[in-house]
């Protein structure tokens, strides 16, 4: 069958499918990043375009994503969060509009998901106590002027596709407006987001030095807690390791 012929289709019993959907048509509408169309959405079934592609970054695809991630990141909005609530891994991921980034990250980010990794039995309450514990000092490490950036919200390597030297699409969003740091931190939880990566992105968009000595860590605890409440397992470990680096 022809590329061109070709689709992708997902199947959700829980209205998961269409919260995809509504991602991926407001993405299409906002973003300079490419996503796959959506050719039919309801709660149950997401048809979408089919992306070619073949897995291989090389640098004009690292020049590529670092462009036009960081000309996503320039895309704005009043205030942090979404017009609705998204999803992440299949798990809620709350978008409640909020003024303040440091509220927004530590009450609909941290404390959501430590709280239904909690309920869940995956994360041990001394975890959940020391991670109340940095929510307290959040102001310590994010600075007060922190801007709102359109965000991907799930940015590892098996999300990112390439084709010919090219970025072809990102998919699997979990759109939200937040600190554009975040998205950068969550590339580099699995080394998908390299040091060539960073010197591309630069070039177009300045980080702050400090981004690598705290907030990266500090921002990869949310996908961290994503995949405990998921797994469990090692992702306790590396939680505790993150919390013992950040001295709480």
């Amino acid at each position: 069958m022809s590329p061109h012929n070709r689709v992708i289709a997902k199947q959700s019993q829980n209205g998961d499918a269409g919260i995809e959907g509504l991602m991926l048509r407001r993405l299409a509408k906002i973003s300079p990043i490419p996503y796959p169309a959506v050719l039919f959405c309801d709660d149950n079934l997401l048809v979408m375009e089919y992306i070619a592609a073949n897995g291989n970054a090389g640098q004009s695809g690292l020049r590529d994503l670092a462009a036009l991630l960081a000309a996503q990141h320039n895309v704005t909005a009043p205030d942090f969060g979404f017009d609705f609530d998204t999803l992440i891994g299949g798990l809620p991921q709350p978008n409640p509009a909020t003024q303040n980034w440091c509220d927004f990250f530590r009450d609909h980010r941290l404390l959501f998901m430590a709280n239904c990794a909690r309920k869940n039995g995956t994360l041990p309450g001394s975890l959940h106590h020391r991670l109340e514990k940095l929510c307290t000092k959040l102001g310590e490490f994010i600075p007060p002027d922190t801007k709102p950036s359109l965000l991907h919200g799930d940015l590892w390597g098996g999300n990112i596709l390439y084709h010919q030297g090219r970025l072809a699409a990102l998919i699997d969003p979990a759109v939200y407006f937040g600190d554009a740091e975040t998205e950068l931190a969550f590339g580099t939880l699995f080394g998908d987001l390299t040091a060539d990566f960073f010197q591309h992105y630069q070039q177009h968009r300045k980080i702050d030095p400090d981004f690598f000595v705290n907030r990266r860590d500090l921002y990869n605890l949310y996908p961290l807690l994503v995949h405990a409440r998921l797994f469990g397992g090692s992702y306790i470990h590396a939680i505790d390791r993150t919390l013992r680096q950040l001295r709480f």
